[in-house]
This record gives structure tokens, C-alpha cells and sequence, in this order.
């Protein structure tokens, strides 16, 4: 018998077991060395950080391996960390304890004046982000410097056919390969180790509608699932899969029918069109229901599930004048992960009316319902109401609303909204509570199983909605708006000014009890993503420019840092060499960020990375600079009524309502220079800002209809100046 130091000595010496010695003879020593060097191993000898480093560890991050991460979530590998996209950590190195001993790492610039929108991934200390206009930045978390960079190159005068910021919410990682979307509508895979790229494919059935992408791709068992938006733009929604290794196409579906005068794509297809009323002539406009943003995987049943968008136009009246459900309008909709073929599907907001989009994120959960288990889908939707919906058969549990709601009392026992007739008025004008900016956007939530709470950005932003009569296909007409950039609402927003008030917030929701168990109340909409983590905390970056952790079974405030601007996106957790780390992409934006704020300092995009003990210093936050109330415009009072109208129509989008609004990562033009609104004409046509995104008004505005749009400016920046 060997004595236990042989044993160790063996140990040191493989070659020396029987089976070994034999394949040694068969190899020779050095082919027998190379067989040996399993991937674990070469990972080890490798530099961190190095190329091959990279290769290794993102080479290795497969379907079987995302799955197996969730088992210890040591990696963030996938946009929502886990295929279910709980955001639940269970790492717990960092926990109540100790949170408030909290530092900063390290800080990175992402180079980015719009909004930042993604979750970080991460393998081994790895780390891949997008900021706005859809660049990529690879990270070295264990440095916090750049690896590489990679920029699509979208053309920024065209920024204007997104309707909600030049945004990008992440990549997908896969097998050596970096997914994204570009906004453009490309889907782009890169060189994990190099940002060099592999392929490249437009997902774009036509570039006359203004399709984009914001969202994250998804990968599930070798293909790459992406979505695309526009339905203010006249689009027809679809979801699209691609072989990762290839680009090439595997399978696409429609959310909504097409021209019901040719044949359908699929029995799905052919379903919803008699869902819809013809003589609304929807196909022309597209119909909606883009899916831009939540894409989940249930490797068990071999079902993605698709949040599906609003209609186009949102108004109902307009788009089908005899009513129906519109599916597959605001949905959630199983497919077969191979084929794509439509399985089921759970309406939540039947005949959308209001832009009640059912795209936000959604959480596979596992958990008992009237004492039995159930497998069940987690989704809080714009229309404000949280549902739970058994993710085998599309089957309705409950629905709850998780702030005020005056569209719907509530849903009966077959899971159809209980209405209020007045929301669906055609010519009355109605505050619609939530407004088309959702009681939840595409903020991602997080579930703790451990607390059973899932922690929820919820929020209230005023809209009026009065109804139009009639609606002209991208055309440009005074009050309708948007529409000289290709909006088609159907509605005139706040011709009636709203009488609710906005709010922010965070809610801790009981999935179980369809109830609230604790909230954190913040000074204004549009707060980030939510991360909870088995050290008992929820960490969440807000509106006015913090980083945040809270309790997460009593909601008590731990710790909070500066982040010099507002936060959106969600943060990821993850473990690099034994210690724990919490990162950030920060950057304001939106579609309520462009043209609002909270801060008074500003910042560039940049990814924050805290650990306990952190010692970095924070870099330095400019103080943010709105200007005085603009002044010496000289201008005809007749002209402020029409120039009202036609600022509307080109230029509330982005640059909000002169002098009220604070200006968001776009100015806001009731606190510009009396050089520049005097040159307007300048900057409207072929101007010198279509680099930032701004459209060239060339053929869509006059200079007579400039000369109006200044009169409005200055006009309302004297109605608000305070009286002497």
C-alpha cells in the first residue's frame, strides 16, 4: 500500500498509470503532451487577457455552458446572466454586511454623448459592452483598460429613424464570436479576441419603412435571434434567427398578418389577419408590432418567447376601424426554438390603443402557485399591469396592476382586460394613465428566489391622447407628432395638457401574491435596470445620476455612489480571481432621456466597476450647463401659433418644449444661444450637427416655416420667463 506522499508524488507523475504508459507508447511523448492539455488547462497557461486567453473562455461559452453558469454565476454570460434572464446572482461575497464598504475599481470612458442602454457580459474577467451608435468595447475587468473597440459605422444623419435615442442594449456571446445589432439594422458578428469582423447581414426586409435595432441578440443552440424596431415608422414587426457559425438565415416570423390579398406566410399569419379589420388597410402602414427588445429561451421546452410591439399607429380607430384584438399586437408568443413556428400566445393588451407595448424584459420562473409548481413566465408590460403566465401553454394565472391604471379595472378569470370604454374614445381627448412611455419600459427587471420578490422600475409619465380623424401614410402635417420625421401616432399628444404628475420608482412585487411589498420613491421617471444578488441586495442606478443598493427583503438604502449623470441600464455582477465585482454602464438617454434630466452634472457614457475596498478615483463630473432663457429673437406674434404646430411636427421629439423642458442629452432650444436659434436656417438644412444625429430638414421644412418654428421658440421662452 503507498503511503500518502507517493500518492502526492504520483499524482505529479500521470504517465506513470498503466493506461497512460500505453498511450504514450502509441503517441509518443510529445503528441501525448498535447492530448493532455485539456481547454481547462491551456486556460491557466495562458496570459489573462492575452488573445488566447480570450479565444479560450469565450470559445467555451456554448447553450450547455450558459446553463451551467447559472448553477454558480461566477460569469455574466448572456444579456439577463441566465437563459431565464432572472438577473439573480448568487454570488454573495458582497452582501449587507459589507456593501457599504463599496469602492470604485476602476472606470472606463466609453467615448459616448448619447444614451447607454446595455448590460455588460463576462466571462473570465472579460468584458464586452455597447454605447450608443452601437459600438462595441471590450474590457479587461481585471485593468479596466480597452482590449479593442469596434465601431459599425452607422451613417448619424440617420439617427432620426429611431424613435427613441441611437441606443444599443448589448451583444450576445457565443463559441469565439461578439454578437450585435447595429442600429442600421445590420447584424454584426466579430473576433471575440480581436473585434475583427466574421460576418455581417442585413436583417432589413425594406429600407423604405425605417426599421432600426436597439436591442441585444440572443443565441440558443447555434442560432442568433434578433428583432427590430420602427413601429411608429410604419413597420411590420418580425423576429429573424441566423446560424452563428454562418449568418445565414434559419427562420423568420411575423408578428402581424401582411397584405391579406396575397398569400400568408404561415396558419399564424393567417389566424391574426382575421383579427383585423381591412378596411384600415393596416398592411400599408405596416401594422406594428415590432419586437425590439425581449427574447427569452427555455432550453427544456425548446421554446423562445417574443414580446411583441405596439400597433402602428397606435390608434386603433385608424388602423382597424371595426375593432378586433390585432394579434399579434402586445403579446407574448412561443415558438419552436428550431423551426420558429408559432406554438402559442398570450395577448395582454387586445386591440392596443395606447403604444401598451409588450416588449419590456420578461423572467422564466419556477414557482408555486396554490401550492403547486408551476413553470411560469414573470412580465410587466407597459399597460401597468404585472402578469403571470404558465410558460408551457401560454395559459393566463393572474394579472395585477402595479401602479394606478384608469384604461382597465382590471382582467377577468380568462385573462381579458376588464376596459373602461372612455380609453378608447375617437374624439374625446384622454389622460391615459400609464402614457405610451409605459408604467415599465425595456428596464430590465430582476427575481430573487430567496426573497420571492421581483424588483421592478415602474414610473409615470403624462400623456394626452386625442384622437385623430384621419391618418396620411409619412406625411408631415402641423400638430401630428413627429411626422416630419416619419411618426405616424395617430394621436395628438397634450393638446389637452395632462393633469397627472410624473413619478419614479422602484417596487419590490410579490409575483405570488400579486402584491407590493416594499417601494423606493425617486424624483423622477426613467430609472435603470435592477440587479439582485444572494447577498440579500438589489442594486439599481437612478435618474439623478446614483448607484444604488437596497436590502433586498426590507428595502432599506445601504449605499449609493455618484455617477456624475442618470443611469438606465441595468448592472451585472460577476467573479474574476476570487473576488466579486459590480459593473455599470452609465449614460443618459432614452426617449425620455434625449430631451429631459434630473442631474445637475453631466457625464460621457462610462462603465463604473465597484469592489470591496475599492480605492479609485471617480472622474471628474461636469456641471451641467442649460443656459440662460433665451432672449433677442426678434419675431411676428402671428407666426407663434403655427410655428407651435410645426415645431411639433420636427422638432419635439427630440428637443422636448422650449424653456419648460431641461434639456436631456440634447439641448433644449429655450436655452440656446440668440446666434444660433437667429441662424436656425443654418443648422436645419444640411447643418452642421447631422453628426450627432440630427436629420437634415432639406426638402420637409421651409425657410418660411424656420423663420415660425423661431417665433415659437422665442415666443414661449418670453410666456415662461418670470416677471420682473
Amino acid at each position: 500500500m503507498r503511503k500518502p506522499a507517493d500518492a502526492v508524488r504520483t499524482a505529479h507523475r500521470p504517465v506513470q498509470h498503466p493506461a497512460i504508459r500505453l498511450a504514450a507508447r502509441r503517441l509518443g511523448a510529445a503528441a501525448l503532451m498535447a492530448a493532455l492539455l485539456s481547454p481547462a488547462i491551456a486556460i491557466a497557461q495562458d496570459a489573462k487577457g492575452s488573445a488566447a486567453h480570450i479565444r479560450a473562455v469565450t470559445g467555451a461559452v456554448d447553450s450547455a455552458a450558459i446553463v451551467a453558469n447559472a448553477k454558480t454565476t461566477k460569469d455574466w454570460p448572456s444579456y439577463g446572466l441566465d437563459y431565464a434572464e432572472t438577473r439573480f446572482s448568487k454570488l454573495d461575497q458582497i452582501n449587507t454586511d459589507n456593501v457599504k464598504q463599496l469602492g470604485l475599481q476602476w472606470s472606463y470612458s466609453l467615448g459616448s454623448e448619447r444614451g447607454v442602454e446595455a448590460t455588460p457580459v463576462v466571462v473570465d474577467g472579460i468584458m464586452y459592452v455597447t454605447a450608443s451608435w452601437s459600438v462595441v468595447h471590450a474590457i479587461d475587468t481585471r485593468t479596466g483598460k480597452k482590449l479593442w473597440t469596434f465601431d459599425p459605422k452607422v451613417d448619424h444623419s440617420k439617427g432620426y429613424r429611431g424613435c427613441c435615442d441611437v441606443v444599443n442594449r448589448g451583444v450576445a456571446l457565443y463559441k469565439g464570436k461578439v454578437f450585435v445589432g447595429a442600429y442600421d439594422g445590420r447584424l454584426i458578428a466579430l473576433d471575440a479576441a480581436t473585434g475583427n469582423k466574421a460576418w455581417e447581414i442585413d436583417t432589413l426586409i425594406d429600407h423604405e419603412h425605417s426599421y432600426t435595432i436597439t436591442g441585444a441578440p440572443r443565441v440558443f443552440n447555434g442560432k442568433v435571434v434578433i428583432g427590430n424596431g420602427g413601429a411608429e415608422y410604419g413597420a411590420r414587426g418580425y423576429v429573424t434567427a441566423y446560424d452563428a457559425e454562418t449568418g445565414k438565415q434559419a427562420w423568420r416570423w411575423f408578428t402581424v398578418p401582411g397584405d391579406p390579398s396575397k398569400p400568408f406566410e404561415d396558419e399564424s399569419m393567417e389566424k391574426a389577419a382575421k383579427t383585423w379589420d381591412p378596411a384600415g388597410k393596416w398592411w400599408e402602414n405596416g401594422g406594428g408590432g415590432t419586437a425590439w427588445d425581449t427574447i427569452t429561451f427555455d432550453p427544456d421546452l425548446n421554446l423562445i418567447y417574443v414580446g411583441t410591439g405596439n400597433g402602428s399607429p397606435w390608434n386603433r380607430n385608424l388602423r382597424s376601424p371595426a375593432g378586433g384584438d390585432n394579434l399579434y399586437l402586445a403579446s407574448i408568443v412561443a415558438l419552436n426554438a428550431d423551426t420558429g413556428k408559432y406554438v402559442w400566445h398570450y395577448q395582454e393588451t387586445p386591440g392596443d390603443n395606447w403604444d401598451y407595448t409588450s416588449t419590456q424584459p420578461m423572467i422564466l420562473a419556477d414557482i408555486a402557485i396554490d401550492g403547486k409548481p408551476r413553470k411560469v413566465i414573470l412580465h410587466a408590460p407597459k399597460n401597468g399591469f404585472f402578469f403571470v403566465i404558465d410558460r408551457t401553454n401560454g395559459q393566463f394565472i393572474s394579472a395585477k396592476n402595479f401602479v394606478d391604471v384608469n384604461w382597465a379595472t382590471g382582467y377577468d378569470s380568462s385573462g381579458r382586460p376588464i376596459e373602461v370604454p372612455e380609453a378608447r374614445s375617437a374624439d374625446k381627448s384622454f389622460d391615459a394613465i400609464p402614457g405610451p412611455y409605459g408604467a415599465h419600459n425595456w428596464h430590465p427587471m430582476s427575481f430573487n428566489p430567496q426573497t420571492g420578490l421581483v424588483y421592478l422600475p415602474a414610473q409615470g409619465v403624462p400623456v394626452n391622447l386625442t384622437g385623430e380623424k384621419a391618418l396620411t401614410q409619412n406625411k408631415m402635417e402641423p400638430f401630428k407628432f413627429g411626422s416630419t420625421t416619419g411618426w405616424n401616432v395617430g394621436f395628438t399628444l397634450n393638446a389637452v395638457p395632462p393633469k397627472n404628475l410624473p413619478f419614479g420608482r422602484l417596487v419590490a412585487w410579490d409575483p405570488v401574491q400579486q402584491k407590493e411589498a416594499w417601494r423606493a420613491e425617486y424624483v423622477s421617471p426613467w430609472n435603470g435596470g435592477t440587479l439582485t444578488t444572494a447577498g440579500n441586495l438589489v442594486f439599481q442606478g437612478t435618474a439623478d445620476g446614483r448607484f444604488v443598493a437596497y436590502n433586498a427583503k426590507t428595502g432599506e438604502k445601504l449605499w449609493e455612489s455618484p455617477l456624475g449623470t442618470g443611469a438606465v441600464a441595468a448592472p451585472a455582477t460577476y467573479m474574476v480571481d476570487g473576488v466579486q465585482y459590480v459593473s455599470i454602464a452609465v449614460g443618459w438617454g432614452g426617449v425620455f432621456g434625449i430631451s429631459a434630466r434630473a442631474t445637475e452634472t453631466e457625464a460621457p457614457g462610462t462603465v463604473y466597476t465597484f469592489a470591496v475596498g475599492g480605492k479609485a478615483k471617480m472622474p471628474e463630473f461636469a456641471k451641467y450647463q442649460m443656459g440662460n432663457l433665451l432672449t433677442g429673437i426678434e419675431y411676428d406674434p402671428k407666426d407663434v401659433a403655427e410655428g407651435t404646430a410645426i415645431y411639433v411636427a420636427a422638432c419635439a421629439t427630440c428637443h422636448g418644449v422650449p424653456g419648460v423642458d431641461r434639456g436631456g442629452n440634447v439641448k433644449n432650444l429655450g436655452y440656446s444661444t440668440t446666434e444660433r436659434i437667429a441662424h436656425l436656417k443654418d443648422i436645419v438644412f444640411k447643418g452642421p450637427f447631422r453628426d450627432k444625429g440630427m436629420p437634415d430638414f432639406t426638402g420637409k421644412l421651409t425657410e418660411a416655416d424656420v423663420v415660425k418654428i423661431q417665433a415659437f421658440i422665442q415666443g414661449t421662452a418670453d410666456a415662461i420667463r418670470p416677471k420682473k
